[in-house]
């Protein structure tokens, strides 16, 4: 009996999509800022109580990036679990605000966080993308049927 040469294919559910682009970008940002220890002087201005552009370490600088971060990881539990009208929303909000943040915070820096930066952008723009056209439910539209009827239905 011959074997068949093709291969079984899964299409994930845009859900899924959607959380793993997002995990990407987290991991994207957490190398970032590992690599970004080892540019020199770095490490010193952190000694120093210096958090690069954002000037000294304070509680609310360290609040505020705390917030900037906090967004794209949760994101992976966000859309798995939130509805899709608010999923789909959530998801077009912050891929866009995400791509314009690190499209801003790009010029300038070292080759290693503007080949990252390339990555995530590309990233959220396929959030953006997924999210945009979420595929409709079959039939959804075609559901006309009043609900005193609901049993014939059956």
């Amino acid at each position: 009996m011959p074997k068949s040469t093709t291969l079984q294919n899964f299409t994930p559910p845009v859900q899924l999509k959607l959380a793993m682009l997002w995990a990407s970008v987290v991991f994207c940002y957490i190398y970032g800022d590992y690599f970004g220890l080892y540019v020199p002087g770095s490490l010193k201005a952190m000694l120093d109580g210096q958090m690069g552009p954002l000037g000294p370490t304070t509680q609310n600088v360290l609040l505020g990036t705390t917030a900037l971060m906090v967004i794209p990881c949760l994101m992976p539990v966000a859309s798995l679990v939130l509805k899709p009208g608010w999923n789909r929303a959530a998801n077009l909000l912050f891929g866009l605000v995400y791509s314009v943040v690190m499209a801003v915070t790009m010029p300038g820096a070292w080759h290693f966080y503007q080949a990252l930066g390339v990555v995530e952008i590309l990233l959220t723009l396929a959030v953006c993308w997924y999210a945009w056209n979420w595929p409709r439910a079959a039939g959804a539209a075609l559901n006309t049927q009043p609900a005193g009827n609901a049993s014939l239905a059956s």
